[in-house]
């Protein structure tokens, strides 16, 4: 319960110290008055006589109401709070005014930046050796009196301006670690999204590159057996190519969500330079007339060689979508110090399953992975059919 109390009223003074300290001072003032602290200044007052203490009140109130102005004007409520204690260390020579002062200067000291506090030190400094100075010149006391007068001023608000220098350094250590957190939360938020894009990015392509190829030749074998008279061997040899394009569908789906919901295993073999013949087989399977011309390329790196074999199956593969029975050139081949790969097609027939493609997905994939190997890409109609060229440098860039 008492854990509740300290905190409720810890909160209400934060939010109201403004004015709460202001009024604060005031009241210890009034109580300091009716005790009879004055005179505390007693060698640099310049009146004849003692005067009541309450007298101590006409500068204390009015420095308490600009001390209400401190956080708005710090400079200002500063300057005016000194003017004020200067009289009252000249007269009456009562606390109150110090109090403010005080109050007021870890105000300004608090809110300064690093040029204000460097000023405000050498103000502090200049006010101790002035007041030292005074009190050895003007005021009828010994030297060992006069620098303890400035030893216990300099102490007394020395203290003040260091406390407040250090509450404030240390609330702009706590905002720049806080700062620094904020950065470093949104740098991990920056890559986990980036690693998110790139992993929706891989199954896209091997959603593309493997299920979305099977399935369509399954539908095309499907279509052109459906499109000729009934035939068992054909007929039987079309549901074959279906089963086998439907079984491997299946295995490339069930290694994707094997990956998926527990993180093991991994996706379909990227495909490789030993893969042609057989790329090139199904394509003559679907009805193509394919002639492949390809160099010799031991030396050809990893990327490039699955970059120009994925061009070469998708060129087919919409070829067989959108040219059902053309003849199609593949010529792989090394010009400079780049590998080129063209496929091109002349005639054919589009397959009614076309109308159910990606969408030019495939083209628009393979464009930005030679683009990411520093390469060009290029694919169109021709004057009798279609052309897809890939340029993609020997030493790639990864």
């Amino acid at each position: 319960m008492h854990e509740q109390v300290d905190g409720g009223f810890g909160a209400w003074y934060r939010r109201h110290r403004w004015w709460a300290d202001p009024i604060g001072m005031a009241l210890l003032a009034v109580v300091m008055a009716a005790l009879g602290f004055r005179g505390i200044w007693g060698p640099f007052s310049i009146l004849p006589t003692d005067v009541s203490p309450w007298w101590a009140l006409v500068l204390t109130l009015p420095a308490c109401a600009l001390a209400l102005a401190k956080r708005r004007m710090p400079w200002t409520v500063l300057a005016l709070v000194t003017l004020l204690f200067v009289i009252d260390l000249l007269t009456v020579g009562g606390i109150g005014t110090v109090l403010v002062l005080l109050d007021v200067l870890w105000t300004a000291a608090f809110l300064a930046g690093e040029q204000g506090r460097r000023v405000l030190l050498v103000l502090l400094g200049a006010a101790t050796v002035a007041l030292f100075l005074a009190a050895l010149l003007f005021a009828d006391v010994p030297f060992a009196v006069a620098f303890l007068i400035g030893v216990q001023f300099g102490a007394i608000f020395g203290t003040d301006y260091w406390w407040a220098v250090a509450v404030s350094q240390a609330h702009e250590l706590a905002e720049l670690h806080r700062q620094r957190a904020e950065d470093a939360a949104a740098v991990a938020d920056r890559d986990r999204a980036e690693a998110v894009q790139r992993e929706r990015e891989t199954m896209a392509r091997e959603l593309h590159d493997v299920v979305a190829g099977h399935v369509m030749a399954m539908a095309i074998r499907a279509e052109a057996a459906l499109s000729t008279a009934p035939d068992r061997t054909k007929d039987r040899e079309a549901l074959q190519a279906v089963r086998d394009a439907g079984l491997d569908a299946h295995g490339a789906l069930r290694s994707m969500i094997s990956v998926l919901r527990r993180g093991d295993g991994s996706l379909a073999p990227t495909p490789r330079w030993a893969d042609l013949g057989g790329i090139v087989q199904e394509a003559e399977r679907a009805g193509l007339v394919v002639r492949l011309s390809a160099d010799d390329f031991g030396g050809l790196a990893t990327a490039a060689e699955q970059a120009v074999v994925r061009i070469v199956r998708e060129a087919l593969t919409n070829c067989i979508r959108h040219a059902g029975g053309a003849d199609v050139d593949v010529v792989i081949e090394q010009v400079d110090a780049e590998v080129r790969v063209r496929v091109r097609s002349r005639g054919g027939v589009a397959s009614a399953a076309a109308a159910h493609g990606d969408d030019g997905w495939g083209l628009q994939m393979l464009r930005e992975r030679v683009d990411t190997l520093g390469g060009t890409f290029s694919a169109g109609p021709t004057a009798d059919g279609w052309a897809v060229e890939g340029r993609i440098p020997i030493e790639v860039r990864v």
